[in-house]
């Protein structure tokens, strides 16, 4: 399963990230996971809602350059090396990780793992043959 992310460009100044997420608790949109990414002078959010359509629109009519991305996640171990299992599947396999960024959730004894890879159908192969289950976005807990 793929999922979509989006890429949100924000000014790097006080209370810009704050103003998004403002603008998307308006709109009754909740997030899934957020990420960010800074350089001198602009940042890079980068977001999963339960609908990235709606949320690319909302926020594209409020000026914010927006992108949508293909992204995957896995659910992995929430235990020292539990990351291990899915690196090593993807390395195992040749397959290059563009970047990534985990985190828990309310699941016990469970993280998630989310993913920019350029070969998403092979990783989603190679994840399946390993036992590793691919994830939704709802299921990003």
């Amino acid at each position: 399963m793929t999922i979509k992310q989006i890429s949100v460009f924000l000014e790097n100044k006080p209370g810009a990230l704050r103003k998004m997420i403002d603008t998307l608790a308006d709109k009754n949109i909740n997030l899934r996971s957020l990420t960010l990414v800074e350089s001198q002078d602009f940042g890079l959010a980068r977001i999963i809602t339960d609908d990235p359509y709606n949320t690319s629109t909302v926020l594209r009519e409020e000026g914010y350059v927006t992108s949508i991305v293909p992204v995957f996640a896995v659910e992995m171990p929430d235990e020292p090396g539990g990351l291990t299992s899915v690196l090593g599947v993807l390395s195992d396999n040749d397959i290059n990780i563009n970047y990534l960024y985990a985190f828990t959730g309310s699941k016990k004894n469970a993280a998630y793992v989310v993913l920019r890879i350029e070969e998403i159908e092979k990783a989603k192969s190679v994840f399946i043959s390993n036992g590793i289950k691919p994830l939704c976005s709802e299921e990003l807990l």
